[in-house]
């Protein structure tokens, strides 16, 4: 089988019903999350209280096979394809929450979401991604890694300082780019693997940057899910940035290829313009349900409200 016929046989299906069991996983912590103390960013004394909940140990079991779906799809496919394959677990994470909760998904937030996959759809056609980067390229990391720090330090401050829905978006976009340097890191470690066994990952610093970053990622999910009133605008800035993080490392770090002629970046553009537009839209809505929820619970009857 081509390479080609590879990446379409067993990257692209792993990489979605990898996206399917994250959006399972995503729904149950965010109910699960509401149910204990709420504890300092980053601090990890709420695992210890999730790891009683056993729907939790159930969620993080789905996350364990998303993950290998990952790895395999990385270990065949393009980083800068299988990474936006799975911003669809918004789709599946919302559809996922309204039936546990055993209500309907709000338009407006689904019509948010659907414009954060479209725009990474988009993007993703244009882009036309190729190339098997599975290790560095000689290129310096540095300039890359400080501006992606500082988005991390930048949003978790945003995060502390603003509240209601808009500081939650903070930490989901610090969440997403944990998420896209570790994916960026998983792709290197699969490729070590595939090369040199089984012991080749432990030779090298990438899979113990995973062990340290991934788990961060991680504890930042479920503060952030814990935090917002509503899953899917924090699920879908996370699930749009991890991406495009992982798209830049995959070009600047590991050598792989994007089309960038003028008129396909133009084209790039107007998708990142259209991924922006469907996050503006999940934040204002998801405020709007938030303060209405919120009402809706001082007034004593939860049964009108609407979950996003």
């Amino acid at each position: 089988m081509s390479s080609h016929g590879t990446v379409f046989v067993i990257a692209v299906p792993a990489a979605v019903v990898g996206a399917a069991s994250f959006g399972l996983a995503s729904a149950i912590q965010h109910r699960v999350t509401k149910q204990v103390p709420k504890v300092r960013t980053l601090s990890p004394r709420m695992l210890f209280d999730l790891i009683r909940k056993p729907i939790w140990v159930l969620s993080i079991l789905t996350v364990i096979v998303g993950l290998s779906l990952q790895v395999v799809a990385l270990a065949f496919g393009p980083l800068v394809l299988v990474q936006p394959l799975l911003v669809t677990s918004v789709l599946f994470g919302a559809g996922f929450a309204a039936w546990l909760a055993h209500r309907k998904m709000d338009l407006v937030l689904a019509l948010g979401g659907l414009a954060c996959v479209g725009g990474l759809s988009a993007f993703l056609v244009l882009a036309r991604p190729s190339g098997q980067g599975t290790e560095f390229t000689g290129a310096s990391i540095l300039p890359l890694a400080l501006a992606l720090g500082l988005l991390v330090v930048v949003s978790l401050l945003g995060a502390r300082l603003v509240p209601g829905e808009a500081g939650v978006i903070g930490m989901a976009v610090a969440t997403g780019v944990l998420y896209g340097v570790t994916a960026g890191l998983i792709k290197v470690v699969a490729g070590q693997f595939r090369s040199g066994g089984l012991a080749e990952p432990f030779l090298h610093w990438s899979l113990y940057a995973v062990c340290v970053i991934g788990p961060m990622g991680f504890l930042l999910s479920q503060q952030t899910f814990q935090r917002g009133r509503l899953m899917s605008p924090a699920l879908a800035v996370i699930t749009t940035v991890d991406p495009l993080v992982a798209a830049a490392i995959g070009v600047n770090w590991l050598g792989e290829r994007i089309e960038s002629s003028p008129a396909i970046l133009s084209g790039e553009m107007i998708a990142v313009v259209v991924i922006i537009g469907g996050i503006v839209v999940l934040t204002r809505r998801g405020e709007q349900l938030r303060r209405a929820m919120e009402q809706t619970d001082r007034d004593g009857d939860s049964a009108d409200s609407t979950w996003g």
